[in-house]
């Protein structure tokens, strides 16, 4: 009896430590080798497991797992919770609950894969690539979708290796990726010197290939960048800190730093991109009462871009949009984006009826729930022959979903307020889906963010320029890389599929090649 409870607390604990461990690949560790490792041991301990014919015990190492990753890389996620009184009871909660929740994903990865005839082959290392890759999928679209930390941004310091992206997107990379960190499986579990010998040099021809792919990707691009013709961008970076958003009267205040901070020149003109939340506790139609600031400090022909709040009655309702508006020295509104997707429980409340009854709200500032826009269109400053995708804060982490409109653009602009990771490993996961987003759509992405990683990155995926989250300032642009289309960005995720179904076919001449021998 005591040996089987001990033989089950390590059912529980190994998987466990390995989830904490892979975490460590992820940015801003990026410790990618460390997948060679915990990805082998977890399929090889679930192959052990599955010999005691126990279903929980196969969900139980999979979701044990994603506990430990889980809790290790989005601990920061509680700390929107420290702010008011109201929320501090819930940190304990929020900690377990949440990286409890998405380890349940993981869970049904390794109860699926243990509905298969497991080995230490290659059948085997093809169905947990296919049921992991594919779940992971579901997770960045059900429930309105999570797809933060997928394995593949381990790679994201790998910047030659990442072009593929243009041409096969972030899930098809993942699933290639979780079948790679499988392969020492088969090179030291096999037998069969034959089999470890072409492993082993498929892995290297592979990983080379990619490599030089990318290279040679990234250096006939250089010659694609143009010149702003009349104007520059400034990206503007402040740290507001978030406390400042819960004191009354200090707008006046943070206007100015903002405006001191970006530098106008008149004699330039100049289209200044002001982060999301940095005047959270003023609305569009509040900000005209400092219209005289603004007409003052900038020219005619400046624009500014920044995300602040708007409302409007709608069907006898009052609607409250998280937006990013594009307005002139007077502050008159020229266009109006409102975000889409919006985070649960930070930037909405969901049951929200429910949840007031018991006194809760939002996290973010304000007790009423945003509501959602209805479309992304794209932004085109016709005098400028400047346009571009717009995005607030965490719509940049959904693959396949940016570009929904087929009119031409070279840019995104991604503004957001990353005050709300804390000092944290946050704001650099948060950043690297920007990296990822780029090379996928093959767009130049202008990122403000107020207490995060404000940065220009290329079409390439490489930082132009960025200022840390720790620190303040300004960015300025003159320049930019054209590309066309990238293959992936025509076919999105469609693709991804593509990818499944090949797996699926050698998966089925496998197990034909191993019932003939």
């Amino acid at each position: 009896m005591i040996k089987k409870i001990n033989q089950n607390i390590y059912c529980y604990l190994l998987p466990l430590i390995l989830g904490t461990i892979t975490s460590f690949s992820l940015p801003p560790y990026n410790l990618l080798l460390i997948n060679f490792l915990t990805f082998p041991l977890w399929l090889l301990f679930l192959i052990e497991v599955k010999k005691r014919n126990s279903i929980w015990l196969n969900f139980v190492i999979g979701w044990f797992f994603g506990i430990g990753y889980f809790f290790s890389n989005i601990y920061w996620i509680v700390y929107s919770l420290t702010f008011e009184d109201i929320f501090k009871p819930l940190i304990p909660i929020a900690l377990v609950l949440i990286p409890s929740f998405l380890g349940l994903f993981y869970g049904i990865i390794t109860l699926l894969t243990s509905l298969f005839r497991l080995s230490k082959d290659f059948s085997s290392v093809l169905i947990f690539s296919v049921i992991f890759a594919s779940v992971e999928f579901i997770r960045g679209f059900i429930f309105g979708g999570f797809p933060w930390n997928l394995i593949v941004y381990s790679l994201t310091n790998y910047i030659n290796s990442l072009q593929v992206l243009s041409l096969i997107g972030t899930y098809s990379l993942n699933l290639i990726l979780i079948t790679i960190f499988l392969f020492p499986i088969i090179i030291f579990f096999k037998k069969k010197i034959e089999l470890k010998f072409v492993t082993s040099i498929l892995l290297l021809v592979f990983l080379g290939f990619n490599h030089f792919y990318g290279y040679q990707k990234i250096n006939s691009d250089k010659k694609l960048y143009s010149e702003f013709n009349n104007f520059s961008i400034k990206i503007v970076s402040p740290k507001i800190s978030i406390e400042r958003f819960f004191q009354a009267n200090n707008e006046k205040d943070i206007i100015e730093e903002l405006i001191d901070l970006s530098n106008p020149n008149n004699l330039q003109k100049t289209i200044f991109i002001f982060p999301e939340g940095a005047l959270a506790g003023v609305n569009l139609v509040q900000l005209k009462n400092f219209k005289k600031i603004f007409s003052e400090k900038f020219s005619e022909s400046d624009l500014i871009i920044m995300g602040i709040n708007t409302e409007k009655i709608e069907n006898n309702s009052n609607k409250i949009y998280n937006s990013m508006v594009i307005l002139d020295n007077k502050l008159n509104l020229i266009h109006e984006y409102n975000k889409i997707k919006l985070v649960p429980f930070g930037e909405f409340l969901p049951f929200e009826s429910f949840f007031k009854r018991i006194g809760l709200r939002k996290v973010s500032f304000g007790y009423e729930s945003f509501s959602p826009g209805y479309n992304r269109d794209l932004i085109i400053l016709d005098d400028l022959n400047f346009n571009f995708i717009p995005l607030i804060c965490y719509e940049i982490i959904y693959s396949g979903k940016i570009n929904l409109i087929p009119s031409k653009t070279d840019f995104i602009i991604n503004i957001s307020e990353d005050g709300w990771f804390g000092n944290s490993i946050g704001p650099y996961q948060h950043f690297s889906h920007s990296i990822f987003r780029a090379i996928e759509e093959g767009k130049n992405i202008i990122r403000a963010s107020n207490n995060g990683i404000s940065a220009y990155i290329d079409s390439n995926g490489l930082i132009i320029n960025k200022i840390e989250s720790t620190e303040s300032g300004v960015i300025e642009i003159n320049n930019y890389k054209s590309v066309k289309k990238t293959f992936f960005s025509k076919y999105n995720n469609k693709i991804f599929f593509y990818f499944i179904t090949f797996y699926i076919i050698l998966i089925f001449f496998n197990y034909k090649k191993r019932e003939r021998s």
